[in-house]
């Protein structure tokens, strides 16, 4: 397949990979890790624990967009020598807490199956460009930050309930990292609050309830609703917002992008592993630019902190039975909360992304609220329509934008 970029190649990037380990690339790659696998993974916890999932299909979910989106980055940076980090998108988690309700976790799984095929469809036909000349980035944030309130409103919510875990929680997350640095917030806050919830008995069972629970394979099921709200929303993300986020993280380090195998690996990983249930495993924006940074050394060095990431995350699906059953552990409240602050930044770049350059912004309001109401039209969920009416309301009244933005598409 020409179309797809030439990298120096496995072997290059094995012989080199000793030579660039260092405490640069390893500090890097462990901070990318440490943030995927707190507040992110509850993220999901939190979605699963909404829609009724059983342990064990919660289990096989967290085991497969770690793992493979783990062996993804790896794959990559190995290759093309980048930083290129694997995961899963975190706004499309927060999504499926309402978009999966009253569905089985089969037909998740299909609908999670036709979004990899429709980003790999759009990775092999250029289809990319089309798309967001007719879906504009800002009103995809837009229904993004809409879709995503509600956890931000659970900070406030759970925490006047309860103030002795949950209270101290959000301080954690706010004064720990100002006292020390770098120390991520969201961590601080987990291990504060699992302290508080440890002291004031509000634990809900017992280490002896996390047990090996092994993921497995999950055979499909389709439902057209389920696809419309569901599988657009999250190939739109994926292409839309995490791959388009990575792509421009390594452009603006001076990278030379691989744009074109990035979304169809990203189509090809999104396949593979929603047969153990991921909703997605793809080149992830927020990974990347951490292990993109300067702070992972040398330009040429730092896909070493992509690698270390990758393998940290596989590691982290292997033993994803071990992480949920101490989630369940956890009170409901304080769980809400992590997941909560863990979507802060993300709710933050999401209104950013959505408002900032002044465009599409009445279409990108409509879009808001109507993926922060929660609406379900026909069965299909509000992210889907937050989309429609959001490009509908943009086309009534945002007129120059588009056509600004058809005019940009055509010279890049």
């Amino acid at each position: 397949m020409e179309f797809i970029e030439k990298g120096p190649g496995f072997k290059s990037g094995l012989k080199d990979l000793p030579r660039h380990i260092n405490s640069q690339t390893i500090s890097s790659g462990l901070v990318s890790t440490i943030f995927g696998c707190t507040g992110p993974a509850l993220v999901v916890m939190s979605a699963a624990q909404t829609v009724g999932f059983t342990i064990e299909e919660t289990v096989t979910w967290i085991f497969s967009i770690y793992f493979f989106g783990g062996l993804l980055g790896m794959i990559m940076a190995l290759y093309y020598k980048m930083p290129i980090s694997g995961a899963f998108t975190i706004a499309g988690a927060t999504l499926l807490g309402s978009a999966l309700a009253g569905y089985t976790f089969q037909e998740a799984v299909g609908a999670f199956l036709i979004s990899g095929i429709i980003v790999l469809v759009i990775g092999m036909t250029g289809l990319m460009g089309k798309i967001m000349k007719w879906l504009p980035v800002e009103i995809v944030m837009a229904m993004v930050g809409g879709c995503m309130l509600k956890f931000g409103i659970n900070i406030a919510t759970y925490t006047s309930k309860d103030f002795a875990v949950c209270g101290v929680t959000v301080l954690a997350f706010l004064l720990v990292p100002r006292v020390i640095k770098k120390f991520p917030g969201v961590l601080a806050a987990l291990i504060v609050g699992v302290i508080a919830a440890a002291a004031t008995g509000e634990f809900s069972g017992t280490t002896g309830a996390m047990t090996y629970v092994a993921p497995s394979l999950v055979m499909p099921a389709f439902n057209a609703k389920l696809i419309l709200s569901c599988s657009i929303p999250l190939a739109l993300l994926i292409v839309g917002a995490e791959n388009a986020q990575a792509m421009g993280v390594l452009k603006a380090q001076g990278y030379n992008v691989p744009a074109n195998a990035m979304t169809v690996v990203s189509g090809i990983g999104g396949i593979v592993s929603a047969f153990f249930g991921s909703h997605s495993a793809h080149i992830a924006g927020p990974m990347t630019a951490i292990c993109a940074s300067e702070d992972s050394g040398p330009k040429e060095g730092r896909y070493v902190a992509s690698f270390i990431n990758g393998l940290t995350f596989a590691a982290f699906g292997l033993v994803a039975s071990y992480a949920v059953g101490f989630i369940n552990l956890i009170p409901v409240g304080l769980t809400y909360v992590l997941a909560g602050l863990a979507m802060i930044n993300v709710l933050i770049q999401s209104f950013r992304d959505a408002f900032v350059s002044g465009k599409f912004r009445t279409g990108s309001f409509f879009a808001l609220v109507v993926g922060a109401s929660g609406i379900s039209v026909f069965s299909i969920g509000a992210a889907f329509w937050a989309l429609i009416v959001g490009v509908v309301v943009s086309l009534i009244c945002d007129q120059k934008d588009f056509k600004a933005h058809e005019q940009e598409a055509h010279q890049a």
